[in-house]
């Protein structure tokens, strides 16, 4: 039968070849002017080429040569300028694990950069001129803050527990409320990593209600550690019971054990002060006579992420002369974004210098008048926007169930676009905005968007307003 179509029977002819896209002024402008490498180009090219004949086989239209140029453009665009870039967070949640959990403090920023683009005395004794250790920033720090005879610090909390386990542990017994034995998140689950460590996990108690006397007689020769995992992502409620941590010191005394405490996000400050529960401090650990603590930097304490231990000096020096203490050890920005972090706690300025606890701190006052001012600015583009009303909540795992009262901008949905598309539409800019969606109105709170966003917030904000089909 003789084909009397316009078009060729065979549709993969319908792919332009790669020379033809190469060619094109599209490409050409990648390589030419914004100095993409050819190499590259090409390699993409041949890739969604190849993806268009594999959619042809499904039963897939081929693509038009402008179809191909414009994929090919924006997978090289979003390789070259990277993937992982800034975000507002008008969520209201401040310690947002999905964006990067805690922002750094301005000085903080600062000393990481100054150590980055040039050398240091990372491990390097300038008194002497002989090599140092890189702990030596930061661990008279760690001790000086929490009451700890010693501290260290390593690459996240859990890389902490992990270490602390495997020395004290291996091939022996942690004792554990059976109502502790939890996944904290990420799939980090205690009764894995005490397997992973080499030690063998001993439940005691019950979910709901553990004993002193579950622990005591739990006890053999062969127990090391009693492990306590503070609830900081979780609340167990209702008919419980806790052994306290002072008769747990007291056993392990008596003993010859260890008690480790992870205390999760860990904080250095009250939080009751700033009208939340009161979260259990590093300090208070310490002082009931814990021998080692674990927490992390990048939630509570507003630093970088770290996993940080205190406690004991015998055992911290154990610690330091293990073999994961180099795997597990931090690189040289770190160490300055967490040192810079202490010394605001040092000073006396953590609330008005960490950012986390310049969120906690936020009066109702400043955030309500943030909230008029981008009502204000937005009034002439955006119509309908209100302030109404809101909770933020502390998030990363810290503080389960508490929140903040706050204020929040609501912006109704606009005539062609809805909630989605206007929340899809901001997490396309540069830098994105990511909020919350509540009955298709758009609420940003102000409580977590650093002041000095403003402007390229409601600049974006202004620009969506103004499109209304």
């Amino acid at each position: 039968m003789t084909n009397t179509s316009n078009e060729p029977s065979n549709p993969y002819r319908l792919l332009p070849a790669i020379d033809k896209l190469l060619t094109s002024a599209q490409l050409r402008r990648l390589i030419e002017v914004e100095g993409l490498p050819r190499d590259f180009i090409t390699t993409i090219a041949r890739e969604r080429l190849e993806l268009a004949r594999q959619n042809i086989r499904q039963g897939a239209t081929p693509l038009t040569s402008q179809q191909l140029l414009d994929e090919i453009e924006s997978v090289a665009k979003n390789i070259s300028n990277g993937n992982l870039r800034e975000v507002i967070n008008a969520t209201g949640v401040i310690v947002h694990t999905n964006i990067g959990r805690a922002p750094l403090s301005v000085e903080a920023a600062m000393a990481v950069s100054k150590v980055a683009v040039g050398y240091s005395n990372l491990e390097y004794e300038l008194d002497t001129g002989e090599r140092g250790s890189r702990m030596s920033h930061i661990s008279d720090l760690i001790a000086r803050l929490t009451g700890a005879e010693a501290g260290l610090a390593v690459n996240n909390n859990a890389a902490a527990v992990f270490m602390v386990l495997s020395a004290f542990a291996r091939d022996k017994e942690a004792l554990i409320s059976r109502g502790q034995a939890v996944e904290i998140g990420g799939s980090f689950r205690v009764p894995d990593v005490i397997a992973q460590s080499g030690g063998r996990l001993v439940d005691v108690g019950t979910t709901n209600k553990t004993y002193l006397r579950d622990y005591e007689n739990a006890i053999t020769p062969n127990t090391a550690v009693i492990l306590q995992v503070h609830s900081s992502n979780f609340k167990v409620i209702g008919f419980t019971h806790s052994a306290k941590l002072e008769e747990l010191v007291q056993l392990a005394n008596a003993h010859n054990l260890i008690v480790v405490e992870d205390l999760g996000s860990g904080t250095l400050l009250d939080t009751a002060q700033y009208g939340l529960s009161h979260e259990p401090t590093v300090q208070e650990s310490i002082s009931k006579g814990v021998h080692l603590v674990t927490f992390s930097g990048d939630k509570l304490l507003g630093g970088p992420q770290a996993g940080i231990i205190a406690g004991r000096k015998d055992l911290v020096e154990k610690l330091k002369n293990h073999t994961l203490a180099r795997a597990l050890r931090l690189d040289k920005m770190t160490i300055a974004a967490l040192q810079t972090t202490f010394l605001h706690y040092l000073k006396g300025e953590a609330e008005r210098k960490i950012p986390v606890w310049q969120m906690i701190s936020m009066s109702q006052t400043e955030i309500l008048q943030r909230a008029k001012n981008w009502q204000a600015i937005l009034a002439n583009c955006w119509e309908g926007a209100t302030i109404v009303e809101g909770l933020s909540t502390v998030g990363g795992g810290s503080l389960p169930g508490e929140t903040l009262p706050t204020y929040l901008l609501a912006l109704p949905a606009l005539q062609g676009k809805n909630a989605a598309m206007l929340t899809s539409a901001l997490r396309q800019q540069h830098p994105a905005i990511i909020c919350r969606v509540e009955r298709e109105t758009l609420l940003l709170d102000p409580r977590t968007v650093l002041p000095n966003q403003d402007e390229i917030l409601l600049g974006s904000l202004k620009k969506k307003g103004s499109i209304t089909s």
